[in-house]
């Protein structure tokens, strides 16, 4: 007979989304777990350089970025989750400071950036290394907290009960345990990972980035939009080797960087909405005006060399060093580049709360779908982590105290 738990909130995945509905949850006076298919550092959010958005631009506002978010999405977003979005920015990140997030800063505010799709330059960075910074506060915040951590305990079933939700999760020695909890918060994030592998291309993404908790949700009845959205990051790394697949920071292009054909001609506006600009370069190279890398694989050329040396040190510092242990100089040459699968932007329907059409079943993060339609504008994604994170946690803890 498998070994059975008891909690009021179970949160399924442990990066900044389920970290921050794991941490709200805790705060909120619940008994928490934690369950994650791998260690409790092993996530996708950790992964994320470019930044995350917060209107705090005095030409800015809440409203212009929401616009921006319905723009860039083609008008398929769910605009109540848009509102939520943009409108709790700013205290999102008021909120990840009090937890001991340090945000770049100059001239007595935040160094602001103007990233892809964004009309106002509002994206917040600590370095290129954001989504470290942000999951390692949350992360010490919650094994701080009286909750508990259950790692290496992939979700494999769930079924609904008169008392909530039992989760049925494999354990290392390969027995099962099931956890009882009032409410459950799915945050196991998407399957770029698996997609890319089934299509033998490159992916950003952690290795546990399989989809089965959103199969697994589907099965037990929440319903599911824009699953075959997924994203290409525009700037795939190339060349050397080493670095196929990785994420190069969209900050670069923020900063300067243009994207060149082989005859060193400007193809697409830079700062575009992702689709765009991965598509640009897909035609690029489909029409021959590409290059080919040492290994034979597609790109073309991110020409960093014009981005500033001293933008490049505060705001990309992770990138250079990355590049120059593999012997190449971005500031001194281009460097190669191709779009890589990136993002699920579709996945299960969530109302404001962040709840499924399930009830005490919530989704935040990249396993929920609508707040992006179908296709996300970069530094969205961790400020959605913490917004309906924090949202799903809290509602999660309210209705199991119900």
């Amino acid at each position: 007979m498998a070994e059975s738990l008891l909690f009021d909130v179970l949160v399924v995945g442990s990066g900044a989304a389920g970290l921050a509905a794991a941490v709200s949850a805790e705060r909120a006076g619940a008994r928490v777990a934690v369950a994650t298919k791998g260690s409790l550092q092993s996530c996708n959010s950790a992964k994320a350089q470019g930044g995350i958005q917060a209107a705090f631009g005095e030409d800015d506002s809440p409203e212009q970025h929401a616009q921006d978010v319905w723009t860039s999405s083609h008008e398929t977003a769910d605009r109540r989750l848009v509102d939520v979005l943009t409108g709790e920015a700013r205290d999102a990140i008021h909120w990840l400071e009090a937890l001991g997030v340090e945000f770049t800063r100059e001239n007595g505010g935040y160094r602001l950036a103007r990233c892809g799709g964004a009309t106002r330059r509002r994206l917040l960075q600590v370095g290129d290394r954001t989504g470290y910074a942000i999951t390692a506060a949350l992360r010490e915040a919650f094994e701080a907290s009286k909750g508990v951590v259950l790692p290496h305990h992939p979700l494999i079933a769930l079924r609904s009960t008169e008392n909530g939700w039992v989760a049925t999760c494999r354990q290392k020695t390969g027995d099962h345990v099931e956890i009882e909890a009032a409410t459950v918060v799915l945050a196991a994030g998407g399957r770029c990972w698996k997609e890319a592998e089934d299509r033998g291309e490159l992916s950003t993404n952690h290795p546990g980035a399989t989809g089965e908790t959103t199969r697994i949700a589907m099965e037990v009845g929440a319903e599911a939009r824009d699953l075959d959205a997924l994203q290409y990051h525009p700037n795939g790394g190339v060349w050397p080797s080493n670095l196929q697949g990785y994420s190069i920071p969209e900050t670069t292009r923020a900063y300067g960087a243009t994207l060149l054909n082989a005859e060193g001609e400007r193809f697409t506006d830079e700062l575009g909405p992702r689709d765009a600009v991965a598509d640009a370069i897909f035609l690029e190279v489909d029409e021959g005006r590409g290059v080919t890398s040492e290994a034979g694989r597609p790109a073309v050329l991110l020409d960093t060399t014009r981005i500033p040396r001293t933008d490049a040190e505060i705001s990309l510092p992770y990138m250079l060093r990355r590049y120059r242990a593999a012997g190449i100089d971005p500031l001194e040459q281009p460097i190669l580049t191709y779009p890589v699968l990136h993002y699920q932007n579709g996945g299960l329907v969530i109302d404001e709360q962040a709840e499924t059409t399930l009830e005490g079943l919530y989704a935040c993060g990249e396993i929920a779908g609508g707040t992006h339609g179908r296709n996300r504008m970069m530094g969205n994604s961790l400020l959605e982590c913490t917004v309906f994170g924090r949202r799903a946690g809290r509602a999660a803890a309210e209705k199991a105290r119900s």
